[in-house]
Formats: C-alpha cells, structure tokens, sequence
C-alpha cells in the first residue's frame, strides 16, 4: 500500500535525490543545469513549502513540493489559487498511480484551503506530466506560460476546484 505523508527530515537527502535523478532520467534537465540544485535541495523545499512524498514498505517511490500561499517557491499562482512543483515519480513507481495520488493530494489540500483553482508550470516537453494532467481535469492557459530563462520554455496548466 502507498502511503503519502510528508517528508521526514531524515528522507531530505533520499528525496532530493529522487528528484534530481527522475528530471535526469527523462531528460528534463542536463547534468550541469543549474536547476538541479533546487531539485536536490529538499530541505530547502521542506523549509519553504509543503515537501510530500509517497512511500511502500519504506521505500520513496515518489514527491512533490506544494506551494501554498505565501510560499517563496511559487511561480504562478494567485492568492486564490493552489500551486505545486517538483513532481517526480522513482522508476519503480511508474505506472502505478504514484504521480496521480500525489497531484490528488495537492488537490485536495488546495480545496481544503479554499483556493478556486490550481496551477502547474511544466517544460514543454514534459509530454508524460500534461497527459496526467490533462487527465486530472488541468487545461492549457497559454496566456501564462513563461521563460524563467532564454533556453527553458514552461506550460502553464490550471484546474478548477470545486
């Protein structure tokens, strides 16, 4: 059974390398992009936002940083919106539900705090990430997407809440 909680202190190192490694893996990130800091600094994240993570039989399978208002790791998100970044699925966890259950988590906390709806920034060609999505009821909101540097372009995909 996959248990999502939030992350341990003593798990920061295990989930920032989980993270890192899953962007590499897929290619989403260059082994000299600067981005991979951020996605190995899950003590950074844990400090700054909600760091969750999803785990069977001790082993991480998967995580993602929730953003909620007021966090300094937002990028799109409104005073009434829910955000969340950094979703990233373990090998093993792939094709399991692992990336679903953790963004119905973000979901849900994002309702539960009254936000109307809920955004995502995603490189372009994170394919897999906007077919679950779009799956999750998130649509397009091209008039959002942005350039947070020259060689990186991002989506941004909103869903309503109800």
């Amino acid at each position: 059974m996959i248990e999502l909680r939030p992350a341990l202190p003593g798990e920061y190192a295990a989930v920032g390398d989980l993270t890192a490694r899953s962007y590499l893996a897929d290619g989403a990130v260059a082994s000299d992009d600067p981005y991979l800091d951020l996605l190995r600094d899950a003590a950074g994240r844990a400090a700054g936002a909600e760091l969750w993570v999803a785990v069977e039989d001790g082993t991480l399978l998967g995580t993602v940083t929730r953003c909620p208002p007021g966090s300094r790791y937002r990028e799109l998100g409104g005073e009434d919106e829910g955000e969340f970044r950094a979703l990233a699925v373990a090998p093993e966890g792939r094709g399991r539900g692992v990336g679903a259950a953790l963004v119905e988590l973000c979901l849900e906390r994002a309702a539960a705090e009254g936000s109307a709806s809920i955004v995502i920034s995603t490189a372009e060609w994170m394919t897999t990430a906007h077919r679950l999505y779009g799956r999750l009821g998130f649509v397009p909101a091209p008039e959002r997407d942005w350039w947070p540097r020259p060689d990186v372009h991002l989506l941004a995909f909103v869903r309503p809440l109800p």
